[in-house]
């Protein structure tokens, strides 16, 4: 195949098409010789913030100069974005290749009646595995697609596990209740492999700590055996103090904005510290380095200044939460413009009440094309009197600019794929096209 062929080959897979079940995954990857048992690997799962500590952790690795791989999903504007090594998106001949070969051996095992068809995440995250063992990297940084015990990427035992966070999402998937989605991304744990997480709260934490003393697995929990303090924070980035106990006390400076984002990089760095027990060319020199170096796109990722334009991929209402609380941090004062957009399964209107004030400014859109995506008129009567649905992305975009003033925000918010979608539309007027 083609690079066009591969997209055409995953496109019809389903672009939302979840099963649940291990069978198919392991098939596959036991026809591919079972790439995943010949690398080393780092764990990520959470609610929110297992993508920019998946970065954090590869650019500590990097800062190194260790060879690695990272695996995320989903994708903000190109597949290719999914699957990288040493902070370069695998190219398209490479990516065409390897789909080639995963989809030979997913022929081959439906044809043997080893499992059913492997869906669209299966077949990208063996391709993933394929490429790290072929380029025979270091290490790779696994991010788990959804929840974690029946998760595709949950076939690695690896030197780590990362729990960033618990909180509601993907219910009607990973449970119902905080205390069900925690069993989920517990499910990652391996016997005698560490385990570092930022959960809160019984809910979250109980089932985390159950699992870890069944598996013997040690865990080292933000807040309790290590914590951050912040010293100054702007949407520039923030310096905070990393404690562990009386041992170790170092400060690091960050270019990543919001609160949540000291927790976030302070489970990479000791996640990393962990890995560095067997390895030591991960020395400190390399910790303060690699967090330094990371921006992660789509997540408080302000784009222009006055008005200052953000963009964050917020979908659940933690998500919401936290994208709250930068913005009272931050702009305090100024107005505040929104053009949101969310899938219909998600909890809009946890998301809505969360961050939505009564003087604020609420364009909706449609989040993208799919079948998913909540309708403009729906999303703007569940916030109210002050939302405009609008039929197109750029008029929305434009109307919200139109609105501001120099001291104003502008915030594209709600869904990734709104997110990549006003990526997309940036690149295509920045290419002339119209």
């Amino acid at each position: 195949m083609n690079y066009h062929e591969s997209l055409a080959y995953l496109d019809s897979l389903g672009k939302f098409g979840i099963r649940l079940g291990m069978e198919r995954i392991e098939g596959l990857l036991r026809e591919l010789g079972n790439p995943e048992q010949q690398i080393k690997t780092i764990h990520v799962t959470g609610t929110n913030g297992k993508g920019s500590v998946s970065s954090m952790i590869t650019n500590i690795l990097l800062a190194a100069n260790l060879k690695t791989g990272k695996f995320t999903s989903p994708h903000l504007v190109k597949y290719n974005e999914r699957i990288t090594i040493n902070g370069q998106d695998i190219d398209d001949d490479s990516f065409a290749d390897l789909l080639t070969i995963v989809k030979t051996a997913a022929d081959s095992v439906v044809a043997k009646g080893v499992c059913e068809q492997p869906t669209q995440f299966e077949v990208l995250t063996a391709a993933a595995f394929l490429y790290f063992a072929l380029e025979n990297v270091d290490y790779a940084v696994i991010e788990v697609g959804m929840g974690g015990l029946w998760d595709s990427t949950n076939v690695i035992t690896p030197i780590v596990s990362v729990i960033t966070n618990v909180s509601l999402d993907h219910t009607d998937r990973c449970g119902k209740t905080v205390e069900r989605i925690a069993m989920q991304k517990a499910g990652i744990i391996k016997e005698n492999v560490p385990v570092v997480t930022a959960a809160e709260g019984d809910d979250a934490l109980g089932p985390i700590k159950a699992v870890a003393m069944f598996k013997q697995a040690k865990l080292y929990i933000y807040g309790r055996a290590f914590w951050g303090t912040e010293v100054e924070s702007s949407m520039e980035g923030q310096t905070f103090t990393l404690h562990a106990g009386e041992y170790y006390s170092s400060d690091y400076s960050i270019r990543l904005p919001g609160e949540h984002q000291i927790a976030n990089t302070s489970v990479a760095i000791v996640a990393a510290k962990l890995v560095s027990k067997q390895d030591d060319r991960i020395n400190e020199l390399a910790l303060h380095i690699g967090v330094a170096n990371t921006v992660w796109p789509g997540r408080l990722e302000r784009i222009a200044q006055a008005p200052d334009v953000i963009l964050d991929g917020a979908h659940n209402p933690a998500g919401a939460a936290a994208l709250r609380k930068a913005l009272d941090k931050y702009y305090p004062e100024g107005k505040r413009i929104f053009v949101l957009g969310m899938m219909g399964d998600k909890d809009m209107t946890g998301v809505i009440s969360r961050l939505i004030r009564p003087m604020d400014i609420v364009y909706t859109v449609k989040a993208d094309d799919g079948a998913r995506a909540a309708a403009a008129e729906e999303l703007a009567g569940l916030v109210g009197v002050q939302a405009l649905a609008m039929s197109r992305l750029a008029d929305a975009y434009e109307a919200a600019v139109s609105r501001a003033d120099s001291d104003s925000v502008v915030c594209i918010c709600g869904s990734l794929y709104l997110v990549g979608n006003f990526k997309n539309l940036l690149l295509n007027v920045k290419a002339g096209c119209h």
